[in-house]
């Protein structure tokens, strides 16, 4: 059996159509695709979204209005690999906004509650360096930031 690849699930209480409209505008390569909607056989009311079909950066997922039996939690997160601070900058900033929360070490929430991960690529080659010093130094620094500082994590890293 072959298959193209998997779908990820993300279980909203009422808000996967606001969730899936949000995400498409943050990430490039994305769209909406396909809105199901409830019909007069239910179980929900006719006409509201049960599911909607969108891509996030290439990446598909359906949104589910699973109602209010499940949360996200800290458990399962997207990383977003970012070039540099610029990126870095507009995705914290992009999914912070409207209710999201920052966290620390470069994770936050957005304000469905979904955790993601805003990382510089730079930061895993460091965390990864053979030289234990320089790793442990941009450790360090990355454990005592909220959102990521790449110069200061390269600064660190240096030994600067």
């Amino acid at each position: 059996m072959t298959t193209d690849g998997f779908t990820t699930y993300l279980w909203f209480d009422g808000q996967a159509e606001e969730a899936a409209q949000f995400y498409v505008s943050v990430f490039k390569n994305s769209s909406v695709g396909g809105v199901l909607r409830y019909t007069e056989a239910g179980p929900g009311p006719a006409g509201t979204v049960v599911t909607v079909d969108f891509t996030a950066n290439g990446q598909r997922f359906v949104a589910l209005n699973g109602g209010p039996a499940f949360t996200f939690n800290e458990a399962i997160s997207f990383q977003i690999d970012c070039a540099d601070q610029e990126e870095i900058d507009y995705y914290w900033t992009r999914l912070t906004e409207g209710g999201g929360a920052p966290g620390s070490c470069g994770w936050l929430k957005d304000r469905f509650g979904v955790s993601w991960q805003v990382v510089p690529t730079a930061l895993i080659e460091m965390i990864a360096d053979p030289d234990q010093e320089k790793a442990a130094r941009a450790t360090k620094a990355m454990l005592s930031m909220g959102k990521l500082d790449l110069a200061a994590l390269r600064k660190a890293y240096d030994g600067a």
